[in-house]
């Protein structure tokens, strides 16, 4: 039986066909969650790494792409692999950089500083001059928008009680404002459950609204924002929609659009939509670790669209597994980026060389990136070793490395991480599957796709450098399939609305038999059910952040290693 590549995707979803999706592609045409970058020590104390904040803007047939206190920005022509380029010429310690181009030329500009407006032609070469050195706005947090007619706006604001505003610029004056700026985005977290502050969004407070972006879509204006924290597993990005670039703009109710409470790494939100080469649409936002610091974040990458009804959507659903980057247009409110592979580790049985005191084995498989093993030492020949129970077809690691007593600051040279894995099949005799022993490259969440699928049940990581402290791994995460049967699905769900306050509810839902976890899907419409969020080791779900007297429609799939059940 032959099927469309469209049909081999939708099937994909429902676990009939998983495994032929990426027959006909690349397999190292794949990215998984958060990007395989070389997230920067801070300058900060204690010592952590930190990218947030991000754009990604095409530009003359590249990607750029910019992020706070990364020391300069990336570049890349197809979004999978990513150049660094150090920067002496641009704010690269500021947060919430901000770029747009106007004609053939690059500008930039970030939160606070010397409050200056850069510009380049080249952004590939750290060239970059200064266009404006007394831009006439003190603020936090800025967002460029260039209309179709040439007229360009500025949006700002990052503040627990200050509005989202805009303005209009005079791009032929080095940006003066056009009028004085307007309130465009209040608080309003009564009506919002999700900007409510907090990790639950219930501390009974306004959180922090900031991030503006826009985007112009079917002549109608999308101004993004977010809330309610970055160092919270719920922060997210929602949408106002306009006719005008300064309004009046109405709440858009399927917000927040970017929403990632759950699964290995959380949080999508302060982040930037834009299309590629071929169309699509995604949205690059912020994804949160916060244990040694707030700002201790990373960057996640989703596929992005607006509806027939003119409505902007984003899907995290697995969007911490491998996808698939498309290299045509695609359709993404009816195909998925999915690759199929599923997560073989969590939670089977670990070994390891040593353990330090609060970070035991267990907890480099628990798919949580705040907790972390790490080995007593930094000493080369520390190990981990994991049985999967049974043999599977593994195609590709994700190896999160935790960086357990660094004390490394930026601008301090420093080794990268080196390292082994190994596998077999009866764990006596091991073939050697990843030699990163000549590693030259500063990163953390490793992403490696194997140039064919193994069929190995146990597996060794194997210490031979680190920068600095101790051999550590929040995450030893393992993709591939599964020979077995999918789970029972999900057909009954019971959802509690709390008659008090709406914007809170409770899920509970039938355990499916053989099953690892799940998704809950859920929208405004039923067939829009766009939000989701993983849930793993219990069949309930706690809801937040909801929007007050909203309807809202579920439905649970159920997932294990060998593939989905979508539910009723």
């Amino acid at each position: 039986m032959k099927y469309s590549l469209t049909k081999k995707l939708a099937l994909c979803i429902i676990g009939v066909l998983p495994a032929l999706m990426l027959h006909a592609q690349d397999r190292n045409a794949t990215w998984c969650n958060p990007l395989n970058l070389n997230y920067r020590f801070s300058y900060d104390s204690p010592s952590y790494r930190e990218a947030a904040d991000p754009v990604i803007h095409l530009y003359k047939g590249n990607y750029f792409l910019y992020a706070s206190k990364s020391g300069g920005y990336w570049y890349s022509d197809n979004l999978l692999q990513w150049t660094y380029r150090p920067s002496s010429t641009l704010p690269v310690e500021d947060y919430a950089p901000a770029v747009e181009t106007i004609r053939d030329t690059v500008f930039f500009i970030a939160s606070q500083g010397a409050s200056r407006i850069y510009y380049s032609t080249n952004p590939l070469e750290d060239n970059w001059k200064v266009y404006n050195p007394h831009f006439p706005i003190r603020m936090t947090d800025p967002a460029l928008f260039k209309d179709d007619d040439g007229r360009v706006y500025f949006y700002y604001g990052c503040s627990s009680t200050k509005p989202i505003m805009g303005v209009e610029l005079n791009a032929s004056r080095q940006f003066d404002t056009i009028g004085s700026p307007q309130v465009l985005i209040e608080h309003r977290f009564k009506e919002f459950g999700w900007e409510e502050h907090g990790e639950t969004n219930s501390n009974g407070k306004d959180g922090w609204n900031e991030g503006s972006w826009m985007n112009k879509h079917n002549g109608k204006y999308y101004l993004q924002y977010a809330a309610p924290g970055t160092e919270f597993k719920v922060y997210g990005d929602g949408v106002y929609v306009s006719d005008k670039p300064l309004g009046p703009f109405t709440y858009m109710p399927n917000s927040p659009f970017s929403y990632k409470p759950g699964g290995f790494i959380n949080g999508a939100g302060h982040g930037s939509t834009f299309c590629d080469k071929y169309g699509n649409y995604w949205h690059v936002a912020t994804m949160a670790i916060s244990v040694r610091h707030m700002f201790e974040r990373r960057i996640g990458l989703f596929p992005a669209f607006f509806d027939k009804d003119g409505q902007l959507h984003c899907i995290t659903a697995f969007g911490d597994y491998p996808s698939v980057m498309p290299k045509r247009k695609m359709d993404f409110e009816k195909e998925s980026l999915f690759s199929g592979w599923m997560l073989l580790s969590y939670n089977k049985p670990l070994t390891a060389s040593s353990e330090m005191t609060g970070h035991p084995a267990t907890m480099a498989n628990d798919e949580e990136v705040r907790s972390w093993w790490s080995a007593a030492s930094e000493n080369k020949g520390e190990w981990l070793q994991m049985d999967l129970q049974q043999q599977y077809n593994v195609n590709a690691f994700q190896v999160n490395f935790a960086d357990e007593g660094s004390q490394l600051k930026a601008g301090v040279s420093l080794k990268p991480y080196q390292y082994s894995i190994e596998s077999s099949t009866d764990g006596k005799h091991w073939e050697m599957l990843v030699d990163k022993s000549n590693n030259e490259t500063d990163i953390t969440h490793d992403y490696i796709v194997l140039p064919r699928t193994v069929n190995t049940r146990y597996l060794k990581i194997t210490n031979l450098q680190v920068p600095d402290g101790n051999f550590s791994i929040s995450g030893l995460r393992v993709f591939g399939k599964g020979k077995g049967v999918i789970p029972e699905a999900v057909n009954v769900v019971n959802v509690r609305r709390d008659a008090a306050d709406t914007r809170r509810a409770s899920l509970q839902w039938q355990a499916s038999k053989g099953a690892t976890g799940y998704v809950v899907y859920f929208g405004n419409e039923k067939q829009k059910l766009y939000h989701s969020v993983m849930v793993y080791g219990k069949n309930s779900l706690e809801l937040p952040g909801l929007n007050k007297d909203t309807p809202y429609y579920f439905r649970v799939d159920a997932f294990n290693e060998n593939g989905i059940t979508r539910g009723k």
